[in-house]
C-alpha cells in the first residue's frame, strides 16, 4: 500500500480507500467486519461512510453502516490508526433530499448546512460511530442547482438562490472543528468553481480549507479531468475517487446484459443507469479487449488507471464480499506502462465520457 498526504493536512492516507455503502444492505454485517478486517490488515487507513448509508437508502436501514463500523472500531480498539470519514446529504433543486431522505432531519428544504442541520448530523453520526472525532467531514453534494448523478451540462437558473453561503458553511464547520468533533473538512460531487469558492473564502477569511473533494471518476467517466484536475492540483486539494469500476461495469460481470445475484443493478432495476449507457457498453468492450491483449483484468487495468493519474490521492474502493475486496486490493501497486495509458487515451477519445 501506498500513501499520500490529505490536501495540506500532515495525514498520510492510503492509496486505496474503503467505501461502505453496501454495509447493511448488500453486505452483511458480518461479512463487513471481515471486509473491514481485512482492509486494515493490508494497509487500507480511510473509511469512508455517510449518514445516510447504506445504498440504496431507506428509513429502515438509515445510518446502519457508520453503526457497523462503529462496532468494529470498538471491538479492535484502533481508532488512532485509523481515519474515518462521513458524509451530511443536503436537499437538492432536483430533489434527491425532498423525495428519498424525508426521514433524515424531516427530509426536503429543511436538509440544510446550516449548524443546526451540520451539528446534529455531526453528533448522530459520531453515536453511531461509537467515536468522539471524526477525521474528514464531507457535504454529500452541493445544496444548489449543479449537474450530478448522471448529469453533465449546467443549466443556470436565476431563482436558485435558497442555499447556504458558502462563508457561512465554513464558519458552521469551523466551530465543531474547535469543539474537536470534527477535524477536517471537505466536499463531494462538486463542480471547479465550488472548490475555487470554498478554498478562497477559507484563505481570505482564515477559516478551515477545503482538503478534499469526492468525486465520480473511472475510464468511462473522466468528467473530472476536463476541469476540476487543475484545479485540486493547483489547490492541493486531495481527490478521493468514487466509483472507480463504475459501479462494478468495470470488471465486466455485467456485459451482454447480465445480472449477477445481489448486485446493485438485480436490486434496484432502473437505479444507477448512468452507468447501463450503450456507449458505455461500447466502451468497456474496448477495454475488456485492450486488457486481454496485455494479460491483465479488466478489474486491475480500471483501477491502475485511477491510480496512475496525478491528481487522484486515494481511490475509494466498494465491496460486497470478502473475494471483492481482496480482488481489488491486488490492484493498489498496479503500475500502467506508457505504452498501455495511450491505448487508455485512444479508446477514450473515441468517445469521451460515455456514463457520466
Amino acid at each position: 500500500m501506498k500513501y499520500k498526504k490529505l490536501g495540506t493536512t500532515s495525514l498520510k492516507i492510503s492509496n486505496i480507500s474503503l467505501g461502505t455503502m453496501t454495509f447493511g444492505e448488500q453486505c452483511s454485517k458480518n461479512e463487513s467486519l471481515k471486509i473491514l478486517d481485512y482492509s486494515y490488515e493490508n494497509g487500507v487507513n480511510l473509511i469512508d461512510t455517510a449518514e445516510m448509508y447504506p445504498v440504496y437508502p431507506k428509513k429502515k436501514t438509515q445510518g446502519d453502516t457508520e453503526r457497523i463500523i462503529g462496532d468494529w472500531l470498538k471491538k479492535k480498539k484502533n481508532r488512532n490508526k485509523i481515519f474515518i470519514a462521513s458524509k451530511i446529504c443536503s436537499s437538492h433543486p432536483d430533489g434527491i433530499g425532498s423525495t428519498r431522505l424525508k426521514w433524515i432531519r424531516g427530509g426536503g428544504k429543511k436538509l440544510k448546512f446550516d449548524y443546526k442541520n451540520i451539528s446534529k448530523a455531526v453528533n448522530e453520526s459520531l453515536k453511531r460511530l461509537k467515536t468522539d472525532y471524526i477525521d474528514l467531514y464531507q457535504l454529500h453534494w452541493p445544496e444548489r442547482k449543479v449537474a450530478i448523478f448522471g448529469k453533465l451540462d449546467f443549466n443556470y437558473d436565476k431563482n436558485d438562490k435558497n442555499w447556504t453561503p458558502f462563508l457561512e458553511i465554513l464558519h458552521n464547520l469551523n466551530k465543531l472543528i474547535k469543539t474537536g468533533k470534527i477535524r477536517y473538512i471537505g466536499v463531494s460531487n462538486e463542480t471547479p468553481w465550488g472548490i475555487s469558492e470554498y478554498i478562497n473564502l477559507s484563505e481570505i477569511h482564515d477559516l478551515p480549507r477545503i482538503q478534499s473533494v469526492q468525486n465520480g471518476y473511472n475510464l468511462i467517466n473522466r468528467v473530472f479531468d476536463i476541469a476540476n484536475s487543475e484545479v485540486v492540483i493547483r489547490k492541493k486539494c486531495s481527490l478521493l475517487a468514487y466509483s472507480p469500476l463504475a459501479g462494478g461495469r468495470l470488471t465486466g460481470k455485467y456485459l451482454k446484459n447480465k445480472r449477477p445475484l445481489n448486485s446493485r443493478y438485480s436490486l434496484w432495476p432502473g437505479r444507477f443507469s448512468r452507468h447501463l449507457t450503450k456507449r458505455g457498453e461500447t466502451s468497456i468492450l474496448k477495454y475488456m479487449k485492450l486488457s486481454k491483449k496485455y494479460n491483465i483484468s479488466l478489474l486491475n487495468l480500471a483501477n491502475g488507471f485511477v491510480l496512475s493519474r496525478p491528481f487522484v490521492t486515494s481511490s475509494i474502493i466498494g465491496a460486497t464480499s470478502l473475494k471483492q475486496i481482496k480482488e481489488n486490493l491486488q490492484s493498489c501497486n498496479i503500475k500502467l506502462d506508457n505504452e498501455i495509458l495511450n491505448e487508455i487515451e485512444k479508446i477514450h477519445l473515441s468517445d469521451p465520457n460515455p456514463c457520466v
